[in-house]
Order: C-alpha cells, then structure tokens, then sequence
C-alpha cells in the first residue's frame, strides 16, 4: 500500500486519516476528543499533553497493520495557539488557544507600543487580534514572570506535535503569520513587532527556524513510532496550520476558488499568488503553505451558533435540518448576532450572542434555529464581500467542516453568497490536506497541485446552486443583519 497519515489538532479532538493514494481511498481514520478549559473571562485554555494522549489514543484506534504501512506523515493544527517550553522542551503553562479573548488589554498595548494599529497593517500586515499568538506572548511575560524567563522557545500547535514526533524545532511560514509578529509581504520575523511585545528582551532568540518548502523536518523518532504503532524514521512533513491544510484539503492551490470551513469557528479563504492586505484589517494577511498567500475571514461563532440552538431547544440532527426547511427565509424577522465567544470579526472580544426582532408573532423554535444558521452564514457573507473589495474573485465556494453535512445549511450559504457551493468526495478537510503534504514527501516529482488535481473530486450530488429568489431576499435580510451589527457595536466597545 501507498499510505501517508494526516493529523489534525483541533479545538475539540484529534484526528488520524490513513489515506491510501493507488487506491485513492481512506484505509483507516479515526479522533480522540480533547477538554478545553474556558471562563467568562474569555480564557479559553488546554494543556499540551492532552494533545499528546489524544494523539497516541486516536492511533490505538486504527488497525495496527494499516498503521505500519504509513510511508509519511504530516500534522495540521489549531492555529494561533501559543506553545512556550524551556530548553528542555517542556511546556510552561496551559496553552492559550485561538478562541482565548482575555488578552485584549495587551493587544492594544502592543499596538501603542508599534504606533498604532494602521501602522501595524502597514508594516507587517496584520493589526494584533485577541486571537493571536502575541497578545499571548505579552501576557505571559506579565501574569506568569518566572514561567516567562524560563522560556527558551515559542511553538505553535502544530510545531509542538512536530517537535514530539521528530524532535525538531521549527515553524511553517502559513502558521507563522498568524502570530502576529510575521511580516507577511517579506516572509520573515518583524523585529521591530518583536521589540513592541517586548521591549526588554531579544524573543527572536525564541523563535524556531522557519521553512517555507515541504520538505521533511525530520524522520519519526524511534520511542514515537512504538507509542504510535507507526514505522520508525519514515519523514514528517512541515505541516502547517488548520486553515492552510485545509487549503490543500479542499483544493485552494490557485486563484478563483474560496473555501467556506463551517466549523467550531468559521473561516472564509482564498490563494493568492500576492499577498492581499486590507488596509481595514478585517481580512488577515495570512500565507499560504504552498507558496502563496491565503487571505482569510474568521469568525468565532459558527457551529458554536448552532450548537448552541440545538442544545437549548433540543432539537437533534434530524429535527434540526427538517425545522430549518420549515421556517421562511429571514427566519421571519428574527436575526441572531453569533457573538457568544466574543468575536474577532468584527473585532469585538468582549461581545456576548443577540438576538433581535423577537414579537409574540415569531419566536418559534424553527425560526430561532433558522436564524442562527443564517447568522453564522451572514458573519461568512462579510467575507466574501470584504475580499471582492481586495480583488479576490469568488467563482465558487468549497464548503468543509460540520456544518457542511446539512443541506440546508449548504443551501443558504449559496443563496446568501451568490455563488455555486461545492462538496468534495473527500470531506476530511485539513486532515486530508496533510495527507496530502504527506504524500508529496514520497512522490517523486509531483507538485502539490499536481496531487490536488489526481486526488480531489467534487460531489455532484451534494453541491448545489444559488437559486435567484433566495438571492434577492438575502440581499434584503443580510442589509438587516448588517443594521443589527451596527446597533449593538456600541455596547461592546
């Protein structure tokens, strides 16, 4: 068999996918769910051997003789996540996740420090959002001082699963500009961010080497391989963040194409052969993993949304799809404000979930549950928008992630969007996509998107297309929805 295994280190499990590629099919997957620690204070924390013993039982699960076929592995991972550990590797303290809201406070002070947030879009691309690598970094160095001298290195997700697996330290240049102190348009380190966060201390010390081609960062470690039921020495790819394995999972190697990712968060992007900066800093800066740049919307709330919905009306999955269909388009005046995380876009981490246009008339439980897919979906439709105004062309959105199951869901993003939605054959997202990386490790002369073209078919059956009178009525519900943003901005800011 010609098997490569991809990871993917999420918010709420890890996940293994075995893909055999003369097949071309998956031989053996499987998850181990992960606790995260969350307060009210936005604190939104794991520790990293969770990660660790989610990997190891996820692998358990897998037939031991399809686990000793893997030729190369290659690792995806939550971005943003900061990872310090010492000179020995260990890690300091919990790991503050991408969700975590509680840094705003340093955020901002990082930004003074820099000149402002127009000058940090203008110098390295980005402004500093909670959700960053950054904020984290400041914090640390104020709420746990004597942890902080005792770092020796800044890992993000991803790379801590590398540095287990091969014991290499080292950063993909995709994951790496999502922390904030990354040039985008030069691909390499801000110095002077570095300064800004900390001005008494040289953090470049800290940071790992960075790669910019798939090339294998090292070769499995023997004491790994035996804990994981895996070949010894067979290479580990560099791997890269969820949403730039995602990328290669759902096809977005060149321009065009958008993909949606209706997950825990939901995350809009598309490839770029230049790298797309808005001056408004509501689209992130980030680069690809392929070469490229992967300008991206993310929103904090989207399966949370519906989750949420379900849950409080308990409504199953069945019950879910079927009162979505029975309720109108517009959900009949009720619109949901998806903020119970607080959110990143619009930049608003102190802001709690609305829901407005309530009368004795239409709240209903379908409308509710109507309402929060179709706020989730208006968060992603800012997007869209927001990257046609930089240039970036929508011909089609490639939706992944759970949400993507529903048709209905599927449905609304087309007549939201105006655009043609696309399911793929291989839904396993950014699982799929470091299977992928994986495989160019051991093909011998194959481009990652030679691979996505040999590996990636599109579903007839579950792709759908915008329908023009749910088009005109969404223009009219989304200018609604933008109102009701308007209205409750000023509460939470």
């Amino acid at each position: 068999m010609s098997v490569v295994v991809g990871v993917d280190l999420g918010t709420q499990s890890v996940k293994v996918v075995f893909y055999d590629s003369a097949r071309r099919a998956i031989v053996g997957d499987a998850s181990s769910p992960l606790n995260l620690y969350q307060g009210e204070d936005g604190i939104a924390e794991q520790q990293a051997h969770w990660w660790l013993d989610a990997l190891r039982d996820a692998f358990q699960k897998v037939d031991i003789e399809v686990r000793r076929s893997a030729r190369a592995i290659a690792v995806s991972g939550q971005q943003h996540g900061f990872v310090a550990v010492d000179d020995s590797d260990e890690v300091l303290a919990p790991v503050k996740l991408w969700c975590d809201t509680s840094t705003a406070v340093e955020c901002d002070e990082i930004m003074a420090a820099f000149g402002g947030r127009d000058a940090c879009i203008e110098k390295v691309g980005n402004p500093i959002a909670p959700g960053y690598t950054a904020s984290k970094v400041r914090w640390l160095k104020k709420a746990r001082p004597n942890l902080y001298r005792k770092m020796t290195g800044i890992l993000l997700p991803h790379d801590y699963l590398n540095l287990y697996l091969t014991g290499e330290r080292c950063m993909e240049m995709g994951d790496a500009s999502g922390t904030g102190f990354f040039d985008v348009r030069k691909r390499e380190w801000s110095q002077t961010m570095l300064r800004a966060i900390d001005a008494d201390r040289d953090l470049h010390e800290c940071l790992p080497a960075l790669r910019s081609a798939n090339e294998a960062v090292g070769v499995l470690r023997d004491k790994v391989a035996e804990e994981l039921g895996l070949p010894a020495g067979i290479p580990v790819g560099i791997g890269g963040g969820d949403n730039m394995m995602g990328a290669i999972g759902t096809g977005n190697v060149r321009p065009g194409n958008v993909t949606m990712s209706l997950g825990t968060s939901g995350t809009l992007y598309a490839y770029a052969e230049e790298p797309i900066v808005d001056p408004n800093g509501n689209i992130a800066a980030f680069c690809s993993s392929t070469g490229g740049w992967l300008p991206l919307l993310c929103t904090m709330n989207c399966t949370v949304t519906t989750e949420l919905m379900r849950s409080l009306l308990g409504a199953d999955i069945a019950s879910f799809e079927s009162r979505i269909s029975s309720a109108p388009r517009g959900a009949d005046g009720v619109i949901t404000l998806p903020f119970f995380n607080g959110e990143r876009t619009p930049n608003l981490p102190n802001a709690k979930g609305c829901i407005v246009g309530l009368n004795s008339h239409n709240t209903k439980p379908e409308n509710l549950l109507r309402s929060a897919v179709e706020g989730a979906t208006y968060a992603l439709k800012f997007g869209i928008d927001e990257l046609a105004s930089l240039g970036v062309e929508t011909r089609e959105i490639v939706v992944t992630g759970g949400g993507a199951k529903s048709d209905m869901w599927r449905q609304l993003v087309a007549d939201i969007c105006n655009a043609p939605v696309v399911v793929l054959n291989q839904d396993e997202g950014a699982a799929f996509g470091a299977a992928l990386q994986a495989l160019e490790l051991v093909e011998s002369g194959a481009s990652i998107e030679d691979l996505v073209d040999a590996h990636l078919t599109k579903d007839d059956s579950r792709s759908c297309e915008p329908r023009s009178a749910a088009v005109n009525d969404y223009k009219d519900y989304y200018q609604d929805y933008q109102r009701a943003v308007e209205a409750v901005t000023s509460m939470y800011t």
